[in-house]
């Protein structure tokens, strides 16, 4: 008689190795060694993790102090650290503003610096209140931070970026999010500069009329700092429109640029030109999203009432490659419509024109909007393009 050994209860102990170690890559480290103290199998594998994320959402703040919260979150950061006995690839650090804790981070950052190995950082702060995380006082990057050259994405959310003299690039950085950051103009595009292969940028700064930084890059010059850039995009409150001009080329022609996110004004003919130019030298986009000005008394400057002659742009263009055009706050005024009947009718191969309305558009307005659409000024250059209007 044969004996059968009944089945194991515990099935997830008996995956591979490998298998075990994805699983806890992707959970925050806190979760990871909550779940080690199940399983023997289990109990060191958090050791060899090359992926550690740690947010401090996570802590049962029910009763505890904030200090008593921020002792427990950086004992848990460090404890890992010192027992962690393989190369860390990705480090990720999500806080709450409110917890002073610029000194233990850089403590992190100089022991990451030691080991060379990382690729991926990411340093967020955040905060509920949105006055509080626009205008609190943001964490100062350590100048040993500038030593990780081996970074190939990094992302800062709410921190102060001052390079060292010292400083001499990400030579393989790839990838670039900046949110709510401090830098001055001539800095990033130092920065810029410096990270060659640089495929996606990102620069977000204020939501609804809050400015975060008043010393602006002009916005065509950051082009010639992006050569390899395929995914590009830029708040207008940490750039500078080029005044008085149209037709203003950038300096580079960004032939990688698939994807394009781009935070403007259309009743200023300044704005409207410098977006047309990107645009229009970037022959190779994809995708087209544009955040208009919400609420154009928060501009800060006088509009212009005469529309732009949009027949140069209209000659030149090409965007033979594009198949998706997504603008918001639409207020359906005649600069925004003519630069949705240009984009259509340069654009042979899109099939999604999505429309997102502002509020102050009325029902009557829509109406004669999508009438207007249908009888393009210029001919429609895809007969496939499926348009969608939406409040």
């Amino acid at each position: 008689m044969v004996e059968v050994q009944p089945q194991s209860l515990d099935r997830i102990s008996t995956l591979p190795q490998d298998t075990i170690e994805k699983i806890m890559t992707l959970l925050p480290i806190q979760d990871a060694l909550r779940t080690s103290v199940l399983s023997k199998k289990w109990r060191h594998c958090w050791k060899g993790m090359p992926k550690l994320v740690f947010d401090d959402k996570y802590l049962n703040t029910s009763s505890n102090s904030k200090e008593i919260n921020k002792y427990k979150f950086v004992n848990a950061i460090f404890h890992v650290l010192m027992l962690h006995n393989g190369p860390v690839l990705e480090f990720s650090i999500s806080i709450n503003i409110d917890t002073e804790i610029d000194d233990e981070i850089d403590q992190i950052i100089l022991h990451l610096s030691k080991s060379k190995n990382i690729k991926k950082f990411i340093c967020k702060f955040r905060s509920n209140e949105l006055f509080k995380f626009y205008f609190s006082k943001r964490y100062k990057l350590p100048s040993v931070f500038f030593s990780l050259h081996g970074l190939e994405h990094l992302h800062l959310t709410h921190c102060v970026i001052e390079l060292p003299l010292t400083f001499d690039g990400f030579i393989t950085l790839r990838s670039l999010e900046l949110c709510n950051v401090n830098i001055t103009a001539k800095m990033l595009q130092q920065l810029l500069t410096n990270c060659p292969l640089l495929e996606k940028f990102i620069l977000i700064g204020h939501q609804k009329g809050f400015i975060t930084l008043g010393n602006k890059c002009r916005f065509l010059e950051l082009s010639k700092c992006l050569p390899s850039v395929q995914v590009l995009k830029i708040s207008k409150s940490y750039i500078k429109f080029t005044e008085g001009s149209s037709m203003q080329k950038p300096p580079t022609l960004l032939v990688h640029l698939r994807i394009l996110f781009l935070d403007v004004c259309f009743l200023k003919q300044h704005e409207l030109s410098d977006a047309l130019s990107l645009i229009n030298s970037s022959p190779n986009l994809e995708k087209i999203k544009i955040e208009l000005c919400w609420n154009h008394k928060l501009c800060g400057e006088e509009t212009c009432k005469d529309l732009l002659d949009l027949q140069d742009y209209y000659l030149g263009m090409n965007l033979d490659h594009l198949d998706e055009l997504e603008i918001t706050s639409f207020h359906n005024h005649a600069s925004e419509m003519e630069f949705v009947k240009l984009i259509m009718a340069k654009s042979p191969l899109l099939k999604k024109a999505r429309i997102k309305l502002s509020s102050s558009v009325s029902v009557d307005e829509e109406n004669k909007m999508l009438r207007d659409l249908l009888r393009l000024t210029f001919p429609r250059a895809s007969s496939a393009v499926d348009i969608i209007v939406e409040r």
